[in-house]
């Protein structure tokens, strides 16, 4: 006969284990028989057993000892203890090691359905748990992932950002400040600093500055009760409740209004407030994660903003570099912007042309990657072709190099031309021409010798 489930009934008195051994049978259980501590070490060694009925007084020990042993090596077996003695000390002992359920003798066939039943929901909610638990860890590496995949770091600047980003994380009660341009990925590098901290498992919670009125600073950050206001018709939750134990990110922190920044900052201070119309404070643990592309050292000396808000913000700096300082990384963001593209409309991921790189790395960058990202998708909406070329993008080849080559056909001149061109459009970087040109810094400086450049 095939049992789901295997038990193990230990006790000195033949007569129990023989009458159990028939009551566990019929409910579909291989039940196997001991008598003493050293029969039931035997079987548990050579057999998996999922439950376990164990008598406390035997002969050669007692149970109590057994069930230590048991929990600490098979720590996935249920134990139904049973007892011919009421001793409440003893049972408590028992629980405390382990044992799942308890019987004083005698019981009925019913008292032990009652406890297998109990059993089972015990193990179907740890399953649901251990499940759940998994999922979540899944999602949060998926994220992981997604967001390292938005990050490309060729260039030594993105490196060192990046680098940053990961040395900070490991920090979690240290507030950060993101400073850069536009575009540059401040909430992309935000949400991977969280996502790889020991807050992980929290939300992280994104809130544009701008976009919030004076006027409903208090309600948005720190909620309200009920009846606060002409409106408020149930409980809400502010932004640093939602992010508490999590991270809490203030994108465009430059533009917040001076006279509510001193509300911002006794919230940061004491990780304490009340919501609006409540007498009960409410405590959290957030971690501020601030952004802005604007020069708060030039505001506090013009009175624009505080300078404790700022240090308080300033736990930890990094600064994102402008795209134009990491030309090095254009082609493999192009790549990401496409194939991201190419997903979301489910299209082939076309093959994308050498001329394409290097126009897109002549480009000045104004909204940095967040333009590049508008190019790229502009460009794919127009390709239905295998192949991503310049026409895609609006660009006639022969007149991609804005008129500065002449008509002679003479390679020699024309690469004096290119070379020419490339340093004036990186203010002669030379590693960035030669990202240009497609050739190696070395073979540039040769090529400067050669021409007398």
């Amino acid at each position: 006969m095939n049992y789901k489930h295997t038990a193990l009934i230990v006790d000195d008195e033949k007569r129990i284990t023989f009458e159990l051994k028939d009551f566990f049978e019929i409910n579909d259980y291989d039940t196997l028989r001991a008598h003493s501590i050293k029969e039931e070490l035997e079987i548990l060694s050579q057999r998996d057993i999922d439950i376990l009925v164990q008598d406390i007084r035997l002969h050669d020990g007692s149970g109590l000892d057994v069930i230590a042993q048991v929990k600490e090596n098979y720590p996935n077996v249920d134990i139904i203890m049973i007892s011919g003695h009421g001793d409440m000390d003893t049972v408590i002992e028992a629980m405390r090691l382990g044992a799942t359920d308890y019987l004083k003798k005698p019981f009925s066939h019913n008292d032990i359905l009652i406890a297998l039943e109990r059993i089972r929901k015990s193990r179907e909610n740890k399953s649901k748990i251990s499940t759940l638990s998994e999922q979540k860890e899944f999602i949060t590496d998926k994220v992981k992932q997604k967001l390292c995949s938005n990050i490309v770091s060729i260039s030594e600047s993105s490196k060192a950002m990046l680098e940053s980003a990961n040395r900070i994380s490991q920090f979690d009660n240290v507030n950060v400040f993101l400073h850069g341009e536009t575009g540059t990925g401040k909430e992309v590098l935000a949400s991977l600093i969280h996502s790889i901290s020991a807050r992980k498992d929290e939300l992280f919670v994104p809130v544009n500055c701008s976009a919030i009125p004076e006027t409903m600073f208090e309600s948005e950050f720190f909620g309200y009760e009920k009846g606060a206001f002409t409106g408020a018709e149930k409980n809400k939750k502010g932004y640093f409740q939602l992010a508490n134990n999590g991270t809490l990110f203030l994108d465009e922190i430059g533009d917040m209004p001076y006279s509510i920044q001193s509300k911002l900052l006794r919230a940061i201070e004491a990780q304490e407030f009340f919501p609006l119309g409540s007498q009960k404070s409410i405590k959290v643990n957030v971690r501020i994660i601030s952004a802005t592309n604007r020069n708060l050292d030039k505001m506090i000396a013009q009175g624009n903003f505080r300078s404790d808000l700022y240090h308080r913000l300033n736990g930890f700096k990094i600064e994102l570099p402008a795209l134009k300082e990491r030309i090095e990384d254009i082609e493999q963001l192009t790549y990401n912007f496409v194939k991201r593209f190419s997903n979301s409309v489910k299209k082939v991921i076309p093959e994308i042309s050498q001329d394409v790189f290097n126009h897109l790395k002549q480009l000045n960058y104004s909204g940095n990657i967040r333009e590049l990202k508008n190019i790229v998708e502009k460009a794919m909406i127009f390709c239905d072709s295998n192949t991503l070329t310049l026409s895609h993008f609006g660009v006639d080849k022969n007149n991609d190099k804005n008129g500065e080559l002449g008509t002679s056909l003479n390679l020699e001149e024309n690469e004096k031309k290119l070379i020419e061109l490339a340093l004036k459009k990186t203010n002669n970087n030379q590693s960035k021409a030669a990202i240009l040109l497609g050739i190696s810094r070395h073979a540039l400086i040769r090529r400067l010798e050669k021409y007398a450049l």
